[in-house]
C-alpha cells in the first residue's frame, strides 16, 4: 500500500509508556495517531456487553467496529484489559483490524502504538522503537495513574495482584500464536524505568528524525 507520509511503530508492553511517547510524537512530527490497543478493548468491550466470554471467536464484533465505539469512556478497567487479551489472541480478530490499521496511514502516514505494530501491521514501517520498563516500575506507574496511593494500609497488596495480572498480560502477548509481542530485528529499545516522560521523547526524536533523514539520502 502507497503511503503519503512516514509511519512510526510504537511497540511495547502495557504501562511501559508507550502511548505517552506516541502522542507526542505525533504531535511533534506532526503525524495522526493511533492507539491501536483501543481497537482490541473496543472489541473486548463489545464482546462482553454481548454477554460473551471474550475466549470465543470474536471476529464479528472486529467487522462490526464503528468510531463510536473507540470514544467508550468504559475502555480502560480491568476486566477489558483481560478481556482484550483474550479477543487479541485470535487470528480472525487480528485479521478483520489489520486493514483498518493500515488504512488509517495511508493518507499522511502516521504514529501507531501497540504491541505488534513493526512486526505484523507495519514490517516495512520507516522507524520502529520498542518502548520498555521491569515489570515493578510498570505497575507502580498504573497504581499511581489509577489513582492509588502508596501509602495507604493494602497498597503492596494491590501493587502485588496489579503486578502479577501484568506479567500474565506479557506472558499472554508474548505467547500468542497470532503476532506475539516481540522485538523487531530493526527496532531501537528504549527502556523507561529511569527516564521521564521528556527524555524517552528526547530520545525517540532523535533516533526518529536520524532513521527519516538516512531513509531520504
Amino acid at each position: 500500500m502507497m503511503r503519503g507520509g512516514p509511519v512510526i511503530a510504537v511497540d511495547g508492553p502495557a504501562a511501559a509508556g508507550k502511548g505517552t511517547l506516541a502522542r507526542k510524537l505525533a504531535e511533534a512530527l506532526d503525524l495522526p495517531y493511533l492507539d491501536t490497543g483501543l481497537l482490541y478493548r473496543a472489541v473486548a468491550r463489545l464482546a462482553l456487553d454481548a454477554g460473551q466470554d471474550p475466549a470465543h471467536p470474536a471476529e464479528r464484533f472486529a467487522q462490526a467496529l464503528m468510531p463510536a465505539d473507540m470514544q467508550r469512556k468504559d475502555l480502560r478497567t480491568p476486566d477489558v484489559a483481560q478481556a482484550a487479551s483474550k479477543v487479541a489472541a485470535q487470528p480472525a480478530v487480528r485479521a478483520a483490524l489489520v486493514e483498518t490499521q493500515r488504512r488509517f496511514a495511508a493518507e499522511r502516514g502516521a504514529v501507531l502504538d501497540g504491541r505488534d505494530i513493526g512486526t505484523a501491521i507495519f514490517p516495512d514501517a520507516d522507524v520502529k522503537l520498542f518502548i520498555t520498563a521491569s515489570p515493578a516500575t510498570r505497575t507502580l506507574r498504573r497504581f499511581l495513574q489509577s489513582g492509588g496511593d502508596v501509602n495507604t494500609p493494602d497498597a503492596q497488596t494491590l501493587l502485588r495482584e496489579m503486578e502479577e495480572a501484568l506479567r500474565a498480560r506479557d506472558e499472554a502477548d508474548a505467547s500468542r500464536d497470532s503476532a506475539p509481542m516481540r522485538v523487531a530485528d530493526d527496532a531501537h529499545m528504549i527502556e523507561t524505568d529511569t527516564l521521564d516522560a521528556q527524555a524517552v521523547l528526547a530520545e525517540a526524536l532523535r533516533f526518529t528524525r536520524e532513521r527519516l533523514v538516512a531513509a531520504r539520502g
